[in-house]
């Protein structure tokens, strides 16, 4: 399953280089520091200019707007002004005007003219169709900072057919906020645009409400009005008093149907094109400079257009219309934290990109790319969901962030260079193979040593990996061992087996540390050692040291046979004379120590030699087992069950508490012994003859108990056999032991009481009073 070894060999690289990590891994730092001074200069403002700018491109790259059928501008150009030779326009002029266009009932009228003070002819008709004209809306101008207010027609004042006409205007002249109230002396004021639009959707049964989700807010139909604030989008402490939204503002182009107020009076407007429309009347001359800058006048394409200030209304209308019909959002803005965090993706994306590709071309590239990809991304947010998201910012970051990674990477190869040159100055003049890696694990520096011992040029393994030239599992090991240097720090040393391209496989130490220059690079150096000849040497001394101590376990082992031969029957497993001898001076010097009692029982076979005779020395070897079993099984652990030779055993009973329990012990040895055995299909049956001698400060040696048992065993035979008999002095020394085959026995199955009722004075007692 190699795949999977390379599989997990090159995750475990990805989850090691992936650069949002610390160290040598400048993306997180570089990030963070270039997203921390885009927002900071954001925030002090500095960047408002590049973000009005940047959205007033964005908005020229939207696609044309149709033509709203749903406004007709009446524009007093330059040319009606020379016909009428005065301005501002009569009142009998502008009340001819409005009646023909009063007669195509149109659904409301906005009069984007002053009509503060009467210009005759006309003033009394003009104000006879004031106060019969409900659906006809005059204008007033609220004073501001910047100029004196106008007063509204008195009439249409009364009646509260008014509008401001006020146009918000950035510091840089252009048109970009609508102006929906304003509150002037604690009397609220609505704007020209907003009246008109009321107006209009009124008969629709479309009324202004408060937004349910934000009672703060305005809603009019399907659209809310978000209130623009003085840090919305790219604006930094704007004025935004009274109720303020985004505009988007239609133009410079045609986007409103437009006739002339001369064409009106000659009847060549079509009633058609009026009736049931908002109509708006104000001056388009180009000599009166009531014009206007929009986001979409291009100034920075070099055929900058400014609009009438009636073509703003208009737009502002349209605007209006459209998010209560149609839903369509005015232009919104992301809330601050989401901003910053938008900021900081995209440097994290410049600093990512440069990190990744490391060529200064192929990041341009890239970033550019991205550059395009950005732009898009705030064109379409406009465009399809209107919503203003940093642009400007976000390609301050991205070109910032991926400039510093390109700068830090140049000036990271420049001292890599310089490491390399010292480091293959330093290394070539050590004579163990050295070699130098990167985080890719990759060979950067080698010397001549390393070369040699690998069997390869230098310039075929600069570049490469272990993986590249030694066998898989080798490869492995080392870049396991290389990981644990790159992920700790710190220097360890380690033993590996090296085959080379020759297919010498040598054992190999290396001892590896990490170093790092000025510029952050990190290297692994290690340092090779050929230790083939002393592994060779201690494997040699392992199997010395095995042959060693197998030869003393197979000593052990004979010394233990030799042992056991000394002192053990070959036949039965149990003690012979030797050990025998060994145990009873033991038991003496432990009876003569603690005054305890010893017995030795003395046992002789009745019988056996005409089963030897009759059956074979087979079954009478087998018999002899059968009878050893037999006696250790009814005695203590304690107690010793030797064989002297032929069919003589010895009994020895150390420490016995009471001297009656040694007939006990007799009898069951009797017993036990005398039952038939079935051997080989046979079934045979012995009996066995046994002298007793007790330990007593008189008779002290091992030898005189042996002996003195014996006699007892020869006067047990002689009175019947298949019983004991306890020694005592008046035994003859001279009827002591006679050859069983001098003297035939029969068997008595009866067995013998025991021991005489009355042990002979001067005995110790205190044989066990239970059997083993």
């Amino acid at each position: 399953m190699r795949w999977i070894s390379r599989f997990r060999r090159r995750l475990h690289y990805w989850r090691r280089s992936f650069p949002w990590q610390w160290g040598d891994r400048p993306v997180v730092p570089v990030t963070a520091m270039i997203a921390v001074g885009v927002i900071t200069l954001r925030l002090w403002g500095f960047l408002q200019p590049l973000e009005l700018i940047t959205l007033d491109q964005l908005f020229c790259l939207q696609p044309l707007q149709p033509v709203d059928e749903r406004i007709l501008i009446v524009g007093i150009d330059d040319i009606d002004i020379n016909q009428v030779q005065t301005w501002p326009i009569p009142d009998q002029i502008l009340a001819d005007a409005l009646q023909r266009i009063v007669a195509a009932k149109p659904r409301v009228i906005g009069l984007d003219i002053y009509r503060d003070l009467p210009v005759e002819p006309g003033h009394t008709q003009l104000n006879r169709l004031f106060s019969t004209t409900p659906q006809l809306i005059g204008i007033e101008k609220l004073a501001d900072n910047e100029a004196e207010g106008v007063r509204p027609p008195p009439i249409l004042a009364e009646r509260k057919q008014i509008g401001f006409n006020n146009v918000v205007v950035d510091l840089d002249k252009i048109v970009r906020r609508m102006l929906l109230f304003w509150q002037v002396n604690g009397v609220a004021h609505k704007s020209l645009a907003l009246t008109l639009a009321t107006r209009y959707l009124a008969s629709e049964g479309i009324e202004p409400m408060a937004a349910p989700d934000n009672p703060s807010l305005m809603q009019l139909g399907r659209g809310v009005f978000p209130r623009l604030h003085p840090d919305d989008g790219g604006y930094r402490g704007a004025d935004t008093g009274g109720y303020q939204v985004l505009a988007a503002i239609k133009g410079p182009y045609q986007t409103f149907h437009t006739v002339s107020l001369r064409a009106v009076l000659d009847g060549e407007v079509p009633a058609e094109q009026i009736r049931d429309r908002i109509v708006l009347v104000g001056s388009t001359a180009s000599s009166l400079r009531d014009f206007f800058y929009t986001a979409q006048s291009g100034r920075f394409q070099g055929n900058a257009r400014s609009i009438p200030g009636v073509e703003i209304h208009a737009s502002f209308v349209s605007q209006i219309l459209a998010a209560a019909t149609q839903g369509r959002s005015l232009i919104r803005v992301w809330p601050e934290p989401l901003e910053m965090l938008w900021i900081v993706g995209w440097s994290w994306l410049g600093a990512l990109l440069s990190w990744r590709v490391r060529s200064p071309g192929r990041a341009v590239l890239g970033i550019a790319l991205l550059g395009v990809g950005l732009l898009a991304i705030a064109s379409l947010a406009l465009g399809q969901w209107d919503y203003w998201i940093p642009l400007t910012p976000a390609a301050l970051a991205l070109v910032g962030a991926a400039f510093a990674i390109t700068g830090y990477l140049a000036n990271r190869e420049a001292e890599l260079t310089k490491s390399k040159e010292f480091l293959n100055s330093v290394i070539n003049t050590i004579p163990d193979p050295v070699f130098v890696k990167d985080r890719k694990h990759r060979w950067i520096v080698l010397n001549a040593a390393y070369c040699r011992l690998l069997g390869k040029p230098l310039q075929t393994l600069l570049d490469k990996t272990d993986h590249d030239f030694l066998p898989q599992w080798q490869a492995d090991l080392i870049w396991k061992q290389d990981a644990l240097i790159f992920a700790t720090g710190t220097e360890q040393e380690s033993e590996e087996e090296f085959t080379n391209s020759r297919g010498v496989t040598y054992h190999i130490a290396t001892k590896r540390s990490l170093h790092r220059d000025a510029a952050g690079n990190v290297f692994l150096v290690g340092v090779i050692r050929d230790i083939t000849q002393r592994k060779q040497v201690e494997e040699e001394l392992r199997r010395t040291a095995a042959e060693l101590v197998r030869s003393n376990t197979e000593l052990r082992q004979a010394e233990d046979r030799l042992r056991h031969m000394a002192y053990y029957d070959t036949l039965t497993g149990l003690p012979n004379r030797e050990l025998l001898s060994d145990r009873l001076e033991q038991a003496l010097i432990m009876a003569r120590e603690h005054d305890q009692l010893l017995a030795v029982l003395f046992l002789d076979l009745d019988g056996f030699k005409q089963i030897n005779d009759s059956y074979g020395h087979q079954m009478g070897n087998l018999l002899l087992r059968a009878v050893a079993q037999r006696l250790l099984r009814c005695l203590r652990s304690s107690d010793t069950v030797a064989r002297l030779g032929g069919d003589e055993f010895v009994v020895l009973l150390p420490s016995i508490s009471h001297s009656q329990d040694v007939g006990r012990v007799a009898e069951k040895i009797l017993q036990t012994l005398c039952q038939s055995y079935a051997l080989e299909g046979q079934s045979l049956q012995v009996t066995t003859s046994i002298g007793i001698s007790l330990y007593t400060q008189a008779s002290s040696d091992a030898d005189t108990l042996l002996k003195q048992a014996d006699l007892a065993m020869y006067h047990a035979k002689k009175l019947g056999k298949n019983q004991y008999q306890l020694f005592s002095p008046s035994l003859n020394p001279a009827e002591s032991h006679q050859p069983e085959s001098r003297q035939p026995e029969s068997h008595q199955p009866d067995l013998p009481t025991g021991l005489p009722a009355e042990l002979p004075t001067g005995l110790p007692t205190g044989l066990p009073s239970e059997l083993p």
